[in-house]
């Protein structure tokens, strides 16, 4: 395997975890920024709705400047643009800078999102293997990171603007060094043109990936209904204390994680398409023995299957959209990506509104449906399994 590969392959690592450290650096200074400025919960939630807008408009714009421009290009730049509005939230003094600075570090981090995404793409295909899941692992890694960071600041002393501005510098650090091992290929979405479909293809190609966008949004949509709900189902419909409860969330992200650091070696074996079936189909099965579940170990169990089942689905679409098209993998992503993030904001919204009709855990059905959709059109998808050749020759 070649060197250069294998230092692009480790640099997109480092993009993930830099993207969701610089996340999960905004997640756990929110309330800390929230008191700064003066605002009530309901105000944050609609200021969370303009970080999502913005994160979805970078991502369109990214997907058609890494088209143009290659991945090689726009990731380190969307890195170091990420890490800089990493720092606007904690110098805020009131709602409509804060909105501002929202606004402009959501549309950075959707812009890095999809750009480390592409990049994802063009590394799996040059290995020629599954290699796309693991990334998405990472990803949870930053998150960890952030948290950690956030209680060292606190601990010597550091206000939040401090530490947010500390990581905002080795944040671009990281993405200035870290750009030297990206792949210097041609833009993904020019490569050869002997790639290229043909327009009935292309036609073909734009039909599926609208569908892959709309199973992402499904998945999402589960997910983030999970990241808001589980732990408040384990309370309200379980009785367990809040000690215990915390513990639903947490038993989905960490299964979630092993999921997705073994999915790639599954995806080698049996294909995309399977994994995504049956992804899907054990999501369904543990959103429903949540939604039934008369015990909190019952209840851990399902949310477990649950997290286990979603690991693999999102990175196979993901990177179905970026193989389907070399001519435009880059805007394919921004749709996928930008349905699925829209997903993961409306996801705890619908069920919340569902509680105004039906118990929370009843709710959950809704999540059951979603899944078992996405099981049934993940065979009528075909999705190809990523080719793969001689293990000893790429072994890493």
């Amino acid at each position: 395997m070649d060197r250069s590969l294998r230092a692009a392959r480790l640099a997109t690592f480092v993009y993930f975890i830099l993207c969701g450290t610089t996340m999960g650096t905004w997640v756990v200074h929110i309330p800390a920024v929230e008191e700064r400025v003066g605002i009530s919960h309901a105000t944050l939630g609609g200021l969370l709705v303009v970080l999502g807008a913005g994160a979805f408009a970078g991502m369109q714009v990214a997907g058609r400047l890494t088209d143009r421009f290659g991945a090689h290009v726009v990731v380190p730049v969307a890195g170091v643009l990420c890490s800089v509005t990493l720092v606007l939230p904690g110098l805020c003094r009131g709602p409509w800078a804060l909105a501002g600075a929202l606004l402009a570090f959501g549309f950075c981090n959707g812009g890095l999102d999809v750009s480390m995404n592409a990049h994802a793409v063009h590394v799996e295909k040059a290995y020629a293997r599954p290699v796309m899941s693991a990334f998405h692992a990472t990803f949870s890694v930053g998150g960890v990171l952030a948290a950690v960071a956030a209680a060292a600041t606190v601990s010597v002393g550091l206000s939040p603007a401090a530490g947010m501005v500390a990581t905002a510098a080795l944040g671009v650090l990281t993405a200035l060094v870290a750009a030297r091992a990206l792949l210097p290929a041609v833009p993904i979405g020019t490569a050869d043109k002997a790639e290229e479909p043909p327009a009935t293809g292309r036609r073909t190609a734009g039909r599926r990936i609208w569908i892959l966008a709309a199973l992402a949004l499904m998945v999402m949509l589960c997910e983030g209904a999970a990241n808001d709900w589980s732990a408040l189902h384990m309370k309200e419909i379980l009785g367990a204390p809040a000690s215990t409860a915390a513990f639903a969330y947490g038993t989905f992200a960490a299964t979630m994680t092993i999921g997705r650091l073994l999915a790639d070696r599954l995806v080698a074996r049996f294909g995309s398409s399977a994994i995504l079936r049956s992804g899907a189909a054990t999501a369904a099965v543990g959103i429903t023995i949540v939604a039934l579940a008369p015990w909190a170990w019952a209840a851990f169990a399902g949310w477990s299957l649950f997290g286990l089942g979603l690991s693999g689905c999102v990175p196979q679409l993901l990177s179905a959209a970026g193989h389907a098209d070399p001519s435009a993998a880059g805007a394919n992503m921004s749709r996928v990506a930008g349905l699925g993030f829209l997903g993961m904001l409306t996801g705890p919204a619908v069920i919340g509104w569902l509680t105004h009709l039906v118990a929370l855990n009843h709710a959950f059905v809704l999540l059951t449906l979603l899944c078992t959709i996405t099981a049934v059109a993940a065979g009528a998808l075909h999705i190809a399994p990523t080719p793969t050749h001689d293990m000893t020759a790429s072994s890493h």
